[in-house]
Order: structure tokens, then sequence, then C-alpha cells
């Protein structure tokens, strides 16, 4: 339910009456007079006892460098946790002020933030809102353009319920409100902007909510709101291993490689101990655990070209196996926690002398530090990354001018063209590996797409095997290694339950439009470092062939948004929106 306020009339009779308030002119209207601001409250989600809010605010006086909001409640109501802006409460009086990064408020500029509050009895909208101590209107008109959550209902927590086979039947997934507003704020993207994406829990202080964002619990209240009398699925990245993503230095995390203890007692115990309120008993809590973790003990390590001193070490101390097996037995203890492992994508474990050792680390990680295979209901493939779902131009089985496709430049002897024979297969070898016959697959198809103007109607020229596959591949890369804010990429198949067998949903588990990495240094506190694969200028290294990375410019650090890439996956989007 959206709620909202329309008083512009009356709130124009206040502001003209106001004394001492300086009203702008409006440029070329000599003698209107405009509200200096104007405010928009709408109530978007209402469960009886709790509720979410969204606030936008225009300003139509002087550009401003800093920005203080306030109004003030007549009833009960408490905020207890915001987003997009640092919100205070003395009594019934709130006071909303800027973040670092959204301070800058332009003349005829707007700027949005949300929050979560309490409330007993009644659920009045405030009538009187100030910019910076100027009485703004207030405009709570609701159009079909509102990005919130549409309303559920009355709800409760709900109760437990067995563990279902696949958590996405029948559900709703959770839609993140500030991946919401994000996308909903970019020109077209109210056109995706309530599909679900995955939460990041990627260091220590995003559990409780860091740089203005939502923490853990903030996502859960805000997921029973949406939930109503039905099922939801909450998809949560479980992503700080000590010494992590050993080969990539765009996502290295905060713990050193030597910090298992820091990472069970300050990361994975307090993600157990939220998951396990018995508030939040009725949500089904999908968690995708460690991407670019285990696969990298296979692929990056010994006396492969491949190799790197950081990954070498990480299978040296055990502390990715520990890791992944302590975080397995905590959050699969939790009734309602469906546990998917990260499984790589086809260009990275395809081949033959990866995928079998990739199952058989896998299941090693699986039954460590006292988890078994009950704690993993499956996996998931092509996390945050850009393979094609399905190849229907060329099988590894076609030949031409008499080489197999295996022999092209891109194929490069895979046995795997694509993420749904890949993440089928893959299945497959698990379950032979020693995992329970019943697991699920996700594939994460939130940037693998690659639709547009490039994208092939067909096979290619038979001239050679290069021309055959180089011309019909749908995926556009410059090679099946590059990972990082991929210039040409596309939306995907938009998340869906059951669409194929084996595979337990397509989801964007990577909220599209946030950085894969910067494309140049950028200090920062988050531990996140400068990659060359991010960098549009570099010319590559043995895990992508020696090849151009392929990246896009003026990339921001990574999980930040990144507005260019986000307009460019809506443009190449396959299916098209």
């Amino acid at each position: 339910m959206s709620r909202s306020r329309t008083a512009v009339l009356a709130a124009l009779a206040l502001v003209a009456g106001a004394s001492g308030t300086a009203l702008a002119v409006v440029p070329g209207d000599s003698g209107l007079a405009a509200v200096p601001c104007s405010v928009d409250y709408k109530v978007q989600n209402d469960w009886g006892s709790g509720f979410t809010a969204a606030v936008t605010v225009t300003n139509n006086s002087a550009a401003k460098t800093s920005w203080s909001v306030k109004w003030a409640y007549v009833g009960s109501q408490k905020v207890t946790n915001a987003w997009n802006a640092k919100v205070t409460q003395s009594g019934t009086a709130v006071t909303a002020n800027n973040e670092t990064y959204n301070g800058t408020l332009a003349t005829g500029g707007s700027v949005s933030f949300g929050f979560q509050g309490t409330y007993s009895g009644s659920n009045a909208v405030p009538t009187a809102f100030t910019l910076d101590g100027v009485t703004c209107n207030v405009d709570g008109g609701t159009g079909p353009t509102d990005p919130g959550p549409t309303d559920p209902g009355p709800t409760g927590p709900g109760t437990p319920s067995t563990r279902v086979d696949n958590p996405y039947a029948g559900a709703k997934v959770y839609v993140n409100p500030e991946w919401s507003a994000n996308a909903a704020a970019e020109p077209g993207g109210s056109r995706v902007s309530n599909q679900p994406t995955g939460i990041w829990l990627d260091r220590i202080a995003a559990i409780n909510g860091a740089g203005g964002h939502m923490g853990l619990r903030a996502h859960l209240d805000a997921a029973l709101a949406q939930k109503g009398s039905g099922e939801e699925v909450v998809q949560l990245v479980i992503y700080d291993l000590p010494g992590r993503d050993c080969s990539a230095l765009a996502s290295n995390g905060e713990l050193g490689p030597t910090e298992i203890d820091k990472y069970k007692t300050q990361f994975i115990d307090p993600i157990a101990a939220i998951l396990s309120d018995s508030k939040y008993a009725g949500l089904r809590i999908v968690t995708s655990v460690e991407i670019d973790s285990l696969p990298n003990l296979v692929t990056n390590t010994g006396s492969r070209a491949t190799a790197t001193p950081a990954c070498d070490t990480m299978k040296a101390n055990g502390n990715y196996v520990k890791g992944v097996g302590y975080a397995l037995k905590k959050l699969g203890a939790v009734p309602n926690v469906y546990n998917y492992i990260d499984a790589g994508h086809h260009g990275w474990l395809g081949w033959d002398d990866n995928f079998v050792p990739s199952a058989q680390i896998l299941f090693q990680a699986a039954t460590a530090e006292g988890a078994t295979v009950d704690d993993v209901h499956g996996f998931i493939t092509n996390t945050a990354n850009y393979s094609a779902l399905k190849e229907n131009n060329f099988t590894i089985n076609d030949s031409v001018a008499g080489k197999s496709v295996r022999e092209s430049k891109w194929v490069d002897w895979n046995r795997y063209v694509d993420e749904l024979s890949y993440a089928q297969a893959f299945r497959n070898q698990l379950v032979t590996t020693g995992f329970r016959s019943n697991i699920g697959m996700l594939i994460d198809t939130s940037r693998n797409g690659w639709g547009g103007s490039a994208r092939p109607a067909g096979p290619g020229a038979t001239t050679s095997v290069d021309t055959y596959v180089n011309g019909g591949r749908y995926d556009r890369r410059i090679h099946v290694g590059n990972w990082c804010n991929q210039s040409g990429a596309g939306l995907g198949e938009r998340p869906k339950a059951a669409p194929a067998a084996g595979i337990d949903a397509y989801v964007w588990m990577k909220p599209p439009g946030e950085s894969d990495g910067a494309s140049s240094a950028i200090a920062n506190d988050e531990g996140k470092g400068f990659d060359r694969m991010c960098d549009p200028t570099y010319t590559g290294n043995p895990r992508n062939g020696n090849s151009m990375s392929g990246s896009l410019a003026n990339a921001p650090l990574s999980g930040h948004w990144f507005s260019a890439q986000f307009q460019q996956l809506m443009q190449n989007a396959y299916p098209a929106l």
C-alpha cells in the first residue's frame, strides 16, 4: 500500500504566509513565485506495527552542498533504520541529513532516501517539512512509476517450515529497495527496478549497514513487509573470506590470509545469529556462499601459468576450505536457510583438467569444519559474470573445414560453450562426487543477455572454425576469461523459478549497474584494490589469454553504482526490454 499526502494548495498558502521565507522566482515567468522546495513522502509498505517510507526532496532554491530535512510525527512513529540519509529522531521530531556521497543538491535537483519505522495506533503522514529551515510543500501524489514494492497486506513473521526442494517455487523474491531506487532513477530504469537482486554481505560492516546502506536486519524486515501471506525468498551473498579472491585485486577483501578466526566470529557468527531470529522464520533465505573462492584453488595454484602467489598461500593454509565449511555448518543449521555454493562458470571450470578437481574441492569444503553435504542445497554458477546462458549457433559437436569447434580459439578445447549446458553437467558431476541427488543449480543471468545490434542472427561463415564460432557466438567478450565491467553486455533472462531441468532458478544475484571494480586506482576504506583487468587499456595476463580486458572506462569501485554500465545493460538486454 502506498499512502501519501497531497497538500499543494495548503502548503502554498502556508509558504506564502511564512514570515521571512524567501520565494524563488521561476526563470522566464516574471512575478510568478515558486515554492522553495517540495517533499514527496510515501509510505510504501505498512504491516500494522511497522512501515517503510520513501522521501524525495526537490530543491527550487540556490544549489546546496549539504542539506537537512526535518519533520514531526503526530503519532508514535519511530524510525529504526534508514538508507541514503543519516536519520535521527528526538521525541516526535525527525531530522534527515545527507550522506557524504549525496550532499550536492542543484537548483531544480532532487534527492531521495528511505527508512523503516515502527508505530502503534495510526500512522499518519506528516503534514509539514523543512529543507535547511525553509518550509516546503508536501506533494505525495502517487503514480505508476513508484518504484516501491506493492502492498503485501497485513503480515506477521510467519512460522518455520520444512525445507522445500526448490525455495523459489511458488515464492516471490525480495526486491532490494536501495537497488530499486538506483535503477528507477535511471532513464528507462523503471522497466526493471522491481526485479529481485542479491544482497551482498561483503564486509563485516555490511551486516549492520555501512556507508548509509541498509544492514541485514533492515533488509529482512523489509522482506517481511513485502512478503504478505505468501512465500518470500531473500537472496544473500556471503563474501568475506580471509585472503578473498586471491586472483583478482578489485574484489580483494578486508581480512588477511590468516584471519580465519575473525571470519568465523565477526562475520559468519553474527550473520547466523540474525538469520536464527524466529522473527524471520517464515522467510526462505538463500545464501550464495563465497563466490570466486574455491575454484581458485584448482585453476590458479601450483605450476600453472595462471597461478598467483596469493592463491598458493590460500591453498596451503586451507582457510578457504575451512571458511566455507564453517559458513555452511553455521548457516545450514538455520532451518529456513538454503545454502548454494559458488561453482564458477563454464569459461573457468569447463576444461577437463578443471571440471572434476573443482567438484572434489567443493566436496572437501562441504565436509570441513563439521559441515556435511546436507548443509548444501545446491550450487550457483556465473555469479557476477557474463557467460551466455545458451549459445544456439554452434555446439562442440560441429566441425568446420575439418576441425572441431573445440579447436577454435574461443572455445579452446572447452567441453561447454554456455552456462546452461555447463550447470547441468556440473550438477551431475557433483552428485557423482558425493553430493545429494536432489541438489539444484542457480544461474546468474543478470548480465549475460548479449542482445542489441551486435547479437548474431545465425551461425558465422564456414571459412574456418574461428569465423564460424566468432560470427555466431552471442557472448561478444574478447576472451571468455574477461570478467570486469564488460563492454557490450546486456541484461539476461529475468529471474525465473525452475526454468530448466536441474535448475532451481535464473537469478540476478549481481545487481545490474553495480560495478565489478574501478578502472583506475581509487583510495578507499573497503579493502578493494585496483585490478588491471578493470582497466580498458590493459593487454591481459595468462588468465585471459593475454587479451585486452574489454572493460568499460570510468568505472567506480566494485559494488558502487555505475550509471553508464546500467544504461548499456538495458540497451543490450536479451530478451529485449
